[in-house]
């Protein structure tokens, strides 16, 4: 069966509760309790994203997002209550698209999720390649394209995968390709959220410039413009 969210946390009314909330504005979810519960969905169902909890009682949540990043590429949102940035940059480089802290308002945790699946919608739809473009391989050497179908950016002909808001973050960038784009409307457009923090944009820029860049410090696609954005230079 396929499901719009799954959320993974050994809080099991905070689950259930939240689910059941989800569930009231169409947003299919169900809720495990545990990592072996996780993987166990995983046999028989499908997921857009996930809400995965740090501390479960069988596992760490950082250790079930590696192991998921080793076969999928949707969202994972981690949901926690613990607060020290150490856990945010920690969760965001293992493959975490998101970090809501504990308590969550649940109004603010829908939005954000809602944001994601209206992403995950638009990446499904959209289409990138001109017709013929798969006979033109020469034409693709010097250029930048992205793939909507398989989440993937094609550089000088080799495809690239990317994770869920690493895409999200490289469209944004080249819909807005040669201009400078501001961090808040980066914040907007890929998360939802303008006054989303520093850090979160600078390990996903980091991730993307390590993907796509020959030197990620010394980089020639994704240039930054201190204290206003990002441009793409393509």
């Amino acid at each position: 069966m396929h499901y719009n969210c799954l959320i993974v946390d050994d809080e099991e009314e905070l689950a259930k509760m939240t689910a059941e909330y989800f569930r009231m504005f169409e947003v299919s979810t169900e809720y495990v309790c545990s990592a072996g519960e996780c993987f166990d969905f995983f046999k028989d169902n499908t997921a857009d994203l996930i809400l995965l909890d740090i501390n479960l009682g069988d596992g760490s949540g950082f250790d079930v997002c590696k192991r998921l990043r080793e076969d999928m590429q949707l969202p994972i949102l981690f949901i926690s209550a613990r607060q020290s940035d150490d856990d945010v940059l920690i969760a965001l480089s293992i493959g975490g698209d998101d970090y809501v802290k504990k308590p969550y308002s649940l109004s603010v945790l829908l939005a954000k999720v809602k944001v994601n699946l209206k992403r995950i919608g638009q990446m499904k739809d959209a289409v990138y390649a001109d017709e013929g473009q798969e006979n033109s391989a020469d034409s693709m050497q010097d250029m930048l394209t992205l793939d909507p179908a398989t989440m993937s950016a094609v550089l000088k002909g080799e495809r690239i995968p990317l994770k869920a808001k690493e895409y999200a973050l490289l469209d944004c960038l080249y819909r807005h390709k040669n201009t400078i784009v501001k961090k808040e409307v980066l914040f907007d457009e890929v998360w939802g959220d303008s006054f989303f923090s520093d850090s979160t944009l600078n390990v996903h820029i980091r991730k993307l410039r390590e993907k796509l860049e020959a030197d990620p410090n010394e980089p020639v696609l994704i240039k930054t413009v201190w204290g206003t954005g990002y441009y793409l230079e393509i």
